[in-house]
């Protein structure tokens, strides 16, 4: 897993996003920007998490911010993930693991004594300048929606 710091340039990516856009970085510049990496779409902690950040975005829209979703879930499966639980955040599909690798958290996991390789629960604040403001790796989810967005704020 490459750790990335505050002050580190965001690694660049470039993901087919809802609404059938692309999103990438560099057209972002000059905005706050929240990426939120979580494991999988509708799974009980994923569908808590997206609902939170979904919750705030009027709150991180004033604050001069974009939250972003990514997971390697398909398009297909974001659509049909953010209709049933109403999000409003945008979520993009990395199949392909591009931004989850380049973030440093696709990694080794365990559950119940099984090791298998997957997207540690993480989230990036990236500045108005594309560097990164603040890292949360392994994030619990209670709370922290609300502690993203105030970090937001003090940008």
């Amino acid at each position: 897993m490459t750790e990335l710091e505050v002050g580190d340039v965001a690694p660049q990516f470039s993901l087919p996003a809802d609404g059938g856009v692309t999103l990438g970085l560099a057209e972002l510049r000059g905005k706050i920007v929240v990426l939120f990496f979580y494991p999988q779409d509708d799974t009980p902690t994923c569908t808590t998490e997206a609902v939170d950040f979904s919750r705030l975005n009027a709150a991180f829209k004033k604050a001069g911010a974009v939250v972003i979703g990514i997971s390697p879930d398909s398009l297909a499966k974001h659509e049909k993930f953010k209709k049933k639980h109403g999000l409003a955040t945008v979520l993009a599909a990395d199949e392909s693991r591009q931004a989850i690798e380049g973030y440093g958290v696709w990694a080794e996991k365990a559950m119940y004594g099984r090791k298998y390789m997957g997207v540690v629960r993480s989230t990036f604040l990236i500045d108005r300048d594309g560097k990164i403001a603040r890292v949360w790796s392994k994030v619990r989810v209670a709370g922290h929606a609300d502690e993203v967005l105030e970090a937001a704020k003090a940008l």
